[in-house]
């Protein structure tokens, strides 16, 4: 009995033997053939190797890689739900894949063909942009904007916007980066959010995030601009320009931005390069900061990081990126421009937060956060009075 029932498991593939492993094999077959489908635009080629749902919502993404890898197989006759890496570049801007996790369900028929039913984002994993419907593309000189339920001519509007942000970035960071952006708009702030994986409530207000890994050098594939299309369309065009100019900005640093850098720097410096340009008063610019000071409230230290939740007081979010741009541009006023920009270098070069700040005041700025908060406090009281 125990060798029929050992001859039994083999056959049918109960517990993950040769069976199991056989399937693992033909699924990454398929998987195979319907990547290189999505590269070579081959709608037919797509469609023998499952649903068609999806290919029409790739046609405009330019890609350069497209591939999948299975990391897990689940099994039950002739239905499997499978875990899989989607590895993918966009051309002209991810010099390394973009890699996604999905769930693919599968179904096999009479002939053994295994075939894809669903493809979907894991449940850790966010959406990517084609999930969310057709997507379209622009390209601009220095950039490529795409979007899911938007004219041509709005994802023109950002183009233009993102096109002018990248130079005067590079004016003020200096020209050692991509000095190219990509920009996802999709339909709503629920569109929004579920690119980001978060509720939408996270972002309620938050006009743009950008997306990308700290600290991973010039190989890590390219950041996201995500757009807040709800938020984003009540600003005016001064407005939109400083957005997208900060957004680019987080873009030109991430290289220089570690987890030793506190929020309140990284913050403070893309919104002053957003507002380097602009034609705004500080009191303009910092509206709830300078309501604050009006009734004799100003700040007793720089922003902690926790005080740049998007889930928190609304009023207390804005003087928090309002009193670190006020940081940035006193230290643009008193050190320089450079400066400003070496000290951000210095502290991200840190691998860790302690001391990160503390050293690079010293070496960069020649002075401590002891009379460096001393001199913000002074610094904003003047500026808002």
């Amino acid at each position: 009995m125990a060798a029929l029932c050992l001859l039994l498991v083999a056959l049918v593939g109960c517990g993950g033997g040769p069976a199991v492993d056989a399937a693992r094999a033909q699924v990454q077959s398929l998987l195979d053939r319907r990547a290189e489908a999505v590269l070579d635009r081959d709608a037919a080629a797509y469609a023998r190797t499952g649903t068609r749902d999806g290919f029409d919502n790739l046609r405009a993404v330019p890609l350069a890689d497209w591939s999948y890898r299975v990391t897990a197989l689940d099994r039950t006759g002739d239905h499997a739900t499978a875990a899989a890496d989607l590895s993918y570049r966009v051309e002209g801007h991810d010099p390394s894949p973009v890699v996604t996790a999905r769930t693919l369900s599968l179904s096999r028929d009479r002939d053994g063909r295994w075939s894809v039913d669903s493809d979907r984002p894991a449940d850790d994993s966010g959406q990517q942009l084609w999930d969310q419907g057709r997507a379209q593309a622009v390209r601009g000189e220095r950039s490529l904007v795409l979007g899911v339920g938007q004219s041509a001519a709005t994802l023109r509007d950002y183009a233009e916007l993102a096109d002018r942000a990248v130079p005067a970035v590079s004016d003020a960071w200096g020209a050692r980066w991509a000095r190219s952006v990509v920009v996802l708009v999709p339909r709503t702030l629920e569109g929004m959010a579920g690119l980001l994986g978060s509720p939408p409530s996270s972002y309620r207000g938050i006009a743009a995030v950008t997306t990308g890994a700290t600290g991973a050098g010039p190989r890590a594939p390219a950041d996201r601009v995500i757009v807040n299309p709800d938020a984003f369309g009540l600003l005016g065009d001064s407005g939109r320009q400083v957005v997208l100019t900060h957004e680019t900005t987080h873009v030109a640093t991430r290289a220089h931005t570690s987890a030793a850098t506190p929020l309140w720097l990284s913050e403070g410096y893309a919104d002053w390069v957003g507002y380097r340009d602009a034609a705004r008063s500080p009191a303009e610019a910092a509206p709830e900061l300078a309501h604050a000071v009006g009734r004799g409230e100003v700040p007793g230290a720089l922003p902690e990081d926790d005080e740049f939740g998007f889930t928190g007081d609304a009023d207390g979010l804005a003087r928090a990126y309002e009193g670190s741009w006020l940081a940035c541009r006193m230290i643009a006023d008193r050190w320089g421009e450079d400066r400003l920009g070496a000290f951000y270098r210095a502290v991200g070069a840190h691998r860790d937060r302690e001391g990160a700040v503390r050293d690079a005041m010293s070496r960069v700025l020649g002075t401590t956060p002891e009379d460096f908060t001393l001199q913000w406090r002074d610094y904003v009281r003047a500026a808002l009075r």
